[in-house]
């Protein structure tokens, strides 16, 4: 709509924001989310004159005192199909519209930085791929898409940040996904817009939206000194699973190499694709998809690692390009349990410090 008439869509925005009635247009997407909601708005206002001034005018031409005996009025056909069909055209237009915009909110780029938030009573975590962590805070670049990967690890909540004009839900035990791609630098907020219990009013945060030279500084010194693959990758060790995930031909297990985003067949004659819903699925529900060629013997680790675990192991299976590192893995693992463990070492008895990510059973 902005480039029918620039001066009044600048002055009818800039009146919104100043009396705080509308955010700011601080993303890619919300122009376009801008444009139908006013095309919405303008065609119900539009609509509603036009049946009223009908009703008036019916009402006051055949009223009563014009028309003391009633008058049979044979319907038209013509008349009939024409209010039929020019608002069934208009709410068809506005079909397509929508479910445009919609697509291309949830469907981002390839290129897109990923980023992971977890909802939880009553906080937002973001986490990084490179190892930065946030608590009701999320630090992105300006002019890069960004996929926001969302999850709750306790009831639903909805993750809402209106100047971008996106709003997803944050729903228990499923992925899902959003995106946007900030226009301006600032601070923009960030809020839970379902009800999630008893201090949901203050389940808010901030969103910064940084030039890119900006937020690489902030990357580089909020780092926690490992990325989610790494941690991914020690949680691998510990939880055992390079017993069965070895990568060779004697694996009990299938191999994980190159696995992420393949397509796999199951034992059922179906085909699954790897992405993250299933791998998170794998790890939490073994035994439901089994892949052709193995039985189903991995125990389920449900309740033994948190969502940020299951991140990290995630990211983990998501860069593994090779071989190689299962192999040093398994190596070292082999080679660490053949040894004796020092006396008085950090990881011994029951009050070793777990490990990011896991959690007690």
């Amino acid at each position: 709509m902005s480039h029918i008439s620039p001066v009044l869509w600048q002055f009818l925005v800039n009146w919104l924001k100043h009396f705080a009635i509308f955010p700011p247009e601080a993303s890619t997407i919300a122009p376009y989310a801008d444009a139908l909601y006013f095309a919405l708005v303008g065609m119900t206002i539009v609509g509603m004159l036009l049946v009223g001034t009908m009703v008036t005018f019916f009402a006051i031409r055949y009223r009563k005192s014009n028309h003391p005996q009633a008058i049979q009025m044979e319907g038209s056909t013509l008349l009939e199909a024409t209010w039929t069909l020019i608002p069934l055209g208009i709410f068809l237009v506005f079909f397509v519209w929508g479910a445009i915009l919609y697509f291309r909110i949830f469907n981002p780029p390839a290129n897109s930085m990923q980023v992971y938030v977890v909802g939880k009573q009553w906080m937002w975590k973001a986490e990084h791929p490179g190892g930065q962590h946030e608590i009701n805070a999320l630090h992105i670049p300006v002019g890069i898409p960004v996929q926001v990967t969302l999850i709750s690890q306790d009831v639903f909540h909805s993750f809402s940040i209106p100047a971008f004009r996106v709003k997803r839900e944050a729903i228990p035990g499923r992925y899902t996904t959003v995106y946007f791609e900030a226009t301006t630098p600032g601070k923009y907020h960030l809020f839970c817009t379902q009800y999630c219990g008893t201090d949901h009013s203050a389940m808010i945060g901030w969103i910064y939206a940084m030039r890119p030279d900006d937020y690489r500084k902030w990357a580089a010194g909020n780092t926690s000194g490992a990325s989610l693959a790494q941690n991914g990758e020690r949680l691998f060790a510990v939880m055992g699973c390079n017993a069965c995930h070895a990568g060779n031909s004697q694996a009990r297990g299938p191999n994980l190499y190159g696995l992420y985003n393949s397509r796999i067949r199951m034992t059922d004659g179906t085909t699954m694709i790897a992405n993250d819903a299933y791998l998170r699925e794998k790890i939490l529900n073994p035994s439901l998809h089994v892949p052709a060629g193995y039985v189903p013997i991995m125990p389920t680790y449900q309740g033994q690692i948190s969502e940020e675990g299951l991140i990290d192991l995630v990211e983990y299976i998501k860069s593994l390009d090779s071989n190689y590192r299962l192999t040093q893995m398994m190596n070292k693992s082999e080679l660490n349990s053949a040894q004796p463990a020092p006396i008085g070492g950090a990881n011994q008895g029951p009050g070793a410090a777990p490990l990011p990510g896991a959690t007690k059973p």
